[in-house]
């Protein structure tokens, strides 16, 4: 069996399935960084054997991994090297350039959003001499896959990988799932239903998203808001809300860690809308059958915007343009209004096809045993 040295940066609650499995099916070390951040973490004593290392500044958004180095060149043993692709960890430079001069037959492997599209020459001289320290790269998306090609990386040593959330979990929810009257006990109509869940953050450009029902609203058509959810941007968004008069048909519900409590909401909602970029707010919805609107500038977004296929799983707006959002939020409703199992169900294939952790360990196998 290989023995895998695995480097991320911090162990994130949402990668604890595929991080166990890649556990459970190799002799691994991990080592991650610890970094206050907010986000929710998951118990790395889960693992055979995780070192937990401070993250340290360095230069401007360069940062090093406290002894990361010093510990992992001292295990001669390891035969694969599996790292969180990022330029800005100084620690991954030392520790590559190390391998690749002293112990050319181990094998490094990225785990990388690979190129958005918008970096600047600096950033792109950066990113291309760091990505060629791996030997391959497992990639996010498609997109971010196509324009290292474009950048002169070959494409039979990189490998699509996506993304994944609480799988087996949601799963088990999916299957409890069946309509009930969450929204029309809340808000006293039947008006079609925009969710947003996440953070409530100014990238996600939400204003957006209550100046659409304002909009619409003054168009004749009436559509209910709720977000589930927190964050800085809560009282401004609560503040055009009130401005525009619409309490009645707009409901703030807060942040929920009850994933039963969530899957209600997000089954029952007919339409999420992201006006920023989306991110694991459609992994999250789309697991449920609630497609999902974003904005369709793929320089600026997560490599998530992949599982929207246009008036399928949902659709995409022109970037920062209100009237196109208001548009195609609009336009969804009247051509599929009247077809909701129906777009259900291609939200259910497009998760269960590619974006959960059986897939991603499907194309990790594929890769260390070929």
């Amino acid at each position: 069996m290989s023995k895998i040295c695995c480097i991320f940066n911090i162990p994130s609650f949402y990668r604890e399935k595929i991080y166990l499995d890649i556990n459970r099916e190799y002799d691994c070390e991990w080592y991650f960084e610890q970094e206050e951040n907010g986000i929710n973490l998951f118990d790395t004593n889960k693992l055979k054997k995780a070192h937990i290392l401070q993250h340290r500044k360095f230069i401007g958004r360069f940062y090093m991994m406290k002894g990361l180095v010093r510990m992992v060149w001292k295990q001669k043993d390891y035969d694969k090297y599996l790292m969180v692709g990022t330029p800005m960890c100084v620690s991954l430079w030392v520790l590559c350039i190390l391998l690749k001069l002293f112990r050319p037959s181990k094998r490094i492997y990225f785990w990388t959003h690979g190129w958005y599209g918008k970096e600047t020459w600096v950033e792109r001289v950066i990113k291309k001499n760091f990505l060629r320290l791996a030997d391959e790269l497992f990639i996010y998306g498609n997109y971010a896959k196509n324009l290292l090609v474009k950048e002169g990386f070959k494409a039979n040593k990189m490998h699509v990988i996506h993304n994944s959330l609480s799988y087996d979990v949601q799963m088990e929810l999916r299957k409890q799932m069946q309509s009930t009257g969450v929204y029309k006990e809340h808000f006293g109509n039947n008006n079609p239903v925009l969710i947003f869940i996440g953070r409530l953050t100014p990238v996600k450009q939400l204003d957006m998203l209550v100046q659409a029902v304002a909009d619409l609203k003054r168009d004749g058509q009436q559509y209910n808001l709720v977000f589930i959810g927190d964050g800085p941007e809560r009282k401004k968004l609560a503040t055009m809300v009130s401005n525009y008069n619409l309490q009645e048909q707009v409901w703030f519900y807060g942040a929920c860690y009850d994933e039963q409590v969530n899957a209600e909401l997000v089954y029952n909602a007919d339409l999420c809308v992201a006006p920023g970029n989306v991110g694991l707010t459609a992994m999250h919805t789309l697991m449920f059958g609630c497609p999902v609107v974003t904005h369709d500038d793929f320089r600026y977004q997560m490599p998530e915007f992949e599982a929207i296929s246009p008036y399928h799983t949902g659709n995409f707006f022109k970037r920062g343009d209100q009237k196109s959002l208001n548009h195609v939020i609009n336009e969804w409703f009247v051509v599929n209004g009247n077809q909701r199992e129906y777009v259900q169900d291609l939200c259910y294939k497009e998760i269960d096809s590619q974006w959960n952790p059986y897939f991603q360990m499907k194309v990790i196998n594929e890769v260390f045993n070929h």
